[in-house]
């Protein structure tokens, strides 16, 4: 607990949000990005369509892309299980339209394209992000295994354009982060 949040008093859990995403390996040679997202109700309410008991999902969705080695959706299907109104489910049926979209820069935006506003469900279109970030994660567990294999050894020739490059502090092009998992002298062009 941070200074500011202890020296507020006592405090009272009102609502609790889970985000919890998984990488899975499958046997066929492709990767399934599981995210779910919870709500919960810690002491229960009403809600306009329904009430809840203490510990109950106001949210509790997932979805699942089905993605190669190069982060391309093949698949992606949704699932609500608890939803806030009785109107939400046909939402789920519209994420299979994430199919053939990139895991990469710019994919929230084209993701929202497909499946964002009135079209699909805020909630599932939230947990895109993270899954993104867990299916680029998913795949450089791949890479660290491979190099385990390998006795650690970088393989030789030149080295592509890592992707994280240039995307937080720690990898910006002139750190040394950087240096150390693209070395200058095993930079390709581009």
């Amino acid at each position: 607990m941070s200074a500011e949040a202890a020296s507020a008093g006592e405090r009272r859990l009102l609502h609790t949000r889970e985000v919890v995403c998984h990488g899975y390996r499958r046997a066929d040679g492709l990767y399934d990005i599981e995210g779910r997202l919870r709500d919960l109700s810690v002491e229960g309410t009403w809600m306009i369509f329904h009430g809840l008991e203490a510990g109950e999902a106001i949210h509790d969705m997932r979805l699942v892309l089905t993605i190669d080695t190069d982060l391309v959706i093949h698949r992606a299907e949704a699932f609500m299980d608890s939803t806030a109104t009785p109107y939400c489910g046909p939402a789920a049926e519209v994420y299979g339209r994430l199919a053939g979209l990139k895991i990469g820069p710019g994919f929230r935006q084209a993701a929202k394209a497909r499946v964002g506003g009135v079209i699909g469900c805020t909630h599932l279109t939230e947990l895109l992000g993270p899954m993104g970030t867990t299916a680029m994660q998913t795949m450089f567990s791949e890479l660290r295994e491979a190099k385990r294999q390998r006795g650690g050894a970088f393989p030789d020739g030149p080295l592509p354009r890592p992707v994280v490059i240039d995307t937080c502090r720690a990898y910006r092009a002139d750190s040394p982060a950087t240096e150390r998992i693209w070395p200058m002298e095993r930079r390709t062009a581009a």
